[in-house]
């Protein structure tokens, strides 16, 4: 599960990734579309798919000569996960840190 989340980490560090996946987010498409609003090549656009595609982000699909591209099912799912956890850590660190606080408040000589 690490290598999954560091390749999906290491995915999604790249603005033209994310902007990829938000692109693909309103349905399937091509390269070509994928690429027609980018100031890049169309093999620049292909090597972005490839990392999305080894990360598990995405699917392709081959169609005659098209091979679009779309959202894989569940895609962040592990991501989702991994921040949950994460997420319930820091909640219970900040409780224990307010418990602690309020200790030393109701110790705190009033005035």
């Amino acid at each position: 599960m690490a290598q999954a989340l560091d390749r999906t980490f290491a995915a999604l560090s790249d603005p033209t990734r994310r902007a990829i996946l938000a692109r693909l987010a309103e349905g399937e498409a091509t390269v070509s579309e994928i690429a027609a609003p980018f100031l890049m090549s169309q093999p620049s656009i292909s090597r972005h798919l490839k990392v999305l595609e080894d990360a598990g982000l995405i699917l392709r699909r081959v169609d005659g000569n098209r091979r679009p591209c779309r959202l894989a099912p569940d895609t962040l799912g592990a991501l989702e996960d991994w921040l949950d956890h994460v997420r319930r850590i820091y909640a219970a660190n900040y409780d224990r840190l307010d418990a602690v606080l309020n200790d030393l408040q109701s110790q705190e000589p009033k005035t």
